[in-house]
């Protein structure tokens, strides 16, 4: 972000939390590892800060073998009680459990859409859903379409895939675009999907 560009409130001057703002933060996703990525660390952060998943995001990609949703969905005993012991990560016995039960889930969609891209995708018809809120207070922490999909997920055996987390999900992802209009992300996201579409 360049000094006279107008920004979102929330990363509030962090460099970790502006950079993901500016890179990051509802570019449209497609590449299934980076989904399940994103669908795991959202599920441990739950009762947390973005930021406190975002600092520790490094130390999850070493533990969970960089997001590999295959080595994940064959995890042991052993390797869930060393994940319980690395001070590096958020040191919760359901929310690893859960990473573990999602690796599962998420094969299966996979199975039986040829991508987990493709499943989720489709409950936005595929393209990205602009909001253009002028204020920050007016992003909604849930809506219609995230119970939807929540409920889907979960249907799917999914855990830690509440309305709020998939929104969450659905915002990190570029499902949603939920810049402010005023900041120079809206505008940039925006002109690159109409140059995609």
């Amino acid at each position: 972000m360049k000094n006279n560009q107008q920004t979102c409130p929330w990363p509030k001057g962090d460099p970790l939390l502006t950079k993901y703002h500016d890179k990051e933060w509802g570019v449209p996703l497609h590449k299934d590892k980076k989904l399940f990525e994103f669908l795991i660390l959202e599920g441990f952060q739950a009762g947390l800060s973005w930021l406190t998943i975002l600092r520790k995001r490094g130390n999850f990609r070493k533990a969970f073998d960089n997001f590999d949703f295959n080595k994940i969905a064959a995890y042991d005993g052993k390797k869930k009680n060393s994940l319980l012991n690395d001070s590096g990560i958020i040191r919760n016995r359901l929310k690893i459990e859960s990473a573990v039960s999602n690796a599962k889930a998420f094969i299966d969609v996979r199975k039986e859409f040829g991508t987990f891209d493709k499943y989720i995708w489709k409950f936005t018809g595929g393209r990205p859903i602009h909001n253009g809120f002028e204020s920050i207070k007016e992003i909604p922490a849930r809506t219609k379409l995230s119970d939807v999909i929540s409920r889907d997920l979960k249907k799917r055996g999914f855990k830690f895939v509440g309305s709020t987390i998939v929104y969450a999900h659905m915002q990190a992802t570029g499902m949603v675009n939920d810049h402010i209009k005023s900041c120079f992300r809206y505008k940039e996201i925006v002109k690159e999907i109409v140059k995609r579409f």
